[in-house]
This record gives C-alpha cells, structure tokens and sequence, in this order.
C-alpha cells in the first residue's frame, strides 16, 4: 500500500510450508465474496475505504500538540493523520522493517484531548515485516493509520450489544500450517477488519477491493496462530476477544501500525 493505503494478506503467495482451506485470502484463509467491477467498487465505496489520510506529510511544519498527553512513541505525523473524533487508536508497533514480531496498545482519548494507554498485547505481523508500499503477496504488513469498522469471527460475538458490527460465519476457518510449521486452525476465531483497501460496513470476508486487487486487501486483526502472518496483525485469543469488546463504533476507532521509526514521524 502506499505510504497510507490499505493492505491484504495474500494467500496464494503463501509458500509451500503455508496451506490453508481457502483460496483467495487477506492474512490468513478468509473466503471472500467475489470482487465486484471495479467500476462498481468505485461508485460503491466511500472515500474512507482508504488509509484515515493521505500518505504522511513531512515532519517538517507539524508539532505534537501542546499541553497534551499524547500515545508515546507516535510523531507530529503520525499524529496529523489521527481524525479529531477518534477516542480510541490502537498502536501497532514493530522494532524493524524486516521484523515480524511487534507489540500492541489501545489508548483512549478523554473529554480534554488527553490519551491514556491500556495494557501492552503482544503480537505478530507479516513475515517479511513492514512496508509502506504494500502490495499483494508482498508478505509484509501495511504502515499506516487505518479506520477499524467491522468485526466478525466463527465465534459468537464476544460484545453483544454495542460493539463494532460484528457478521459470524462458519466461513471464517482456516486449516493447515503456518510459516513456522504451527497450526493455523482457530485464527479466524475473532477478527476485526483493517480499513485497508476494503468496503466499510461489510463483512470481513467481503472480497471487493476499491482500489484495484494489485494493492492487496483482507488485511486483518485475527487471533494469532504463534508465527508470522501474511499480512495481518495476531493478537492472543484472550486479547482479541477483549479488544472486540473495547472497540465502540461511538469512539471511531482507528489504528495507527508501522515500525517504531515510521510511527515516530
């Protein structure tokens, strides 16, 4: 994706030592509808079915804001691409561009403009790390600030008043083995989708993709199977299960993922 654009998780550049069930896939084995014309797409999709904003805007000329408490680690940036009405922003960080390994924080923004963190999750993101130019089967994880509109799972919803829409279907499954070699079953258990090259207010599985399939799609907040992903964020069972129960579409989540340098901007 582009240094702001939306990402998917290709399953058919998975390599030999990934199977899994489906065909078509964003991070890990999702059966997505059939993509519509991209006429279609086009007509069909708000304009927030991209990144949250455009690509970055130099550092230069940007402030973090004044007097306020701000998520740590995050640059003027960074910042700037946060809409003014988001109380909550989930942080994805990862050490490294090639690193697969990162670290997840939920802040919430209160009435003063002030955020505050909750707990630290660990996670896994794509194997080849990250990238601000995601393309499919690039296996690298989308930077940028994304919104987060619709969850779903195989697993009934862990919020049932409330909460973020949330579609459950028999079709999140996914079978057969990681990069690692561990067990990709259950990872579709939760999912929340990243506004990434997707339609919002549809099912995580729906496969349209409004700027054209090159860019990718399907990229996901699923429960994490204990390795590297295509192009998702993993987060434990547990963690996913409470993040679903946090997010309040009243709060117009967003999440803000990258290494620690691109975050820092």
């Amino acid at each position: 994706m582009s240094p702001s654009r939306p990402a998917l998780l290709p399953a058919a550049a998975a390599t030999a030592a990934v199977t899994v069930l489906i065909t078509l896939t964003g991070c890990a084995g999702a059966r997505p509808q059939a993509p519509r014309p991209l006429e279609v797409q086009a007509a069909a999709a708000p304009a927030s079915a991209r990144a949250v904003a455009p690509p970055p805007p130099a550092a230069a000329g940007l402030a973090v804001p004044a007097g306020l408490a701000v998520p740590a680690g995050l640059g003027p940036a960074t910042l700037h691409r946060i809409p003014a009405g988001s109380r909550q922003l989930l942080v994805v960080t990862g050490e490294t561009a090639g690193s697969w390994r990162s670290t997840a924080v939920l802040w919430l923004r209160d009435p003063a403009g002030r955020w505050h963190p909750g707990p630290t999750w660990l996670a896994h993101n794509a194997r080849e790390g990250w990238t601000e130019h995601h393309r499919e089967g690039d296996l690298r994880s989308p930077e940028g600030v994304y919104t987060l509109s619709d969850a779903g799972g195989r697993l009934p919803d862990p919020r049932p008043h409330g909460g973020l829409p949330y579609h459950r279907s028999a079709s999140f499954a996914t079978s057969g083995t990681g990069f690692l070699g561990e067990p990709l079953a259950g990872s579709f258990d939760y999912v929340v989708a990243i506004d990434y090259n997707r339609v919002r207010g549809t099912s995580p599985l729906d496969g349209a993709r409004p700027e054209g399939g090159a860019l990718g799609g399907g990229i996901w907040l699923h429960v994490d199977h204990g390795g590297p992903t295509h192009a998702c964020v993993g987060l434990s069972k547990s963690d996913m299960a409470s993040l679903i129960r946090q997010l309040d579409p009243a709060a117009h989540p967003v999440v803000a993922m990258g290494t620690r340098a691109f975050l820092a901007r």
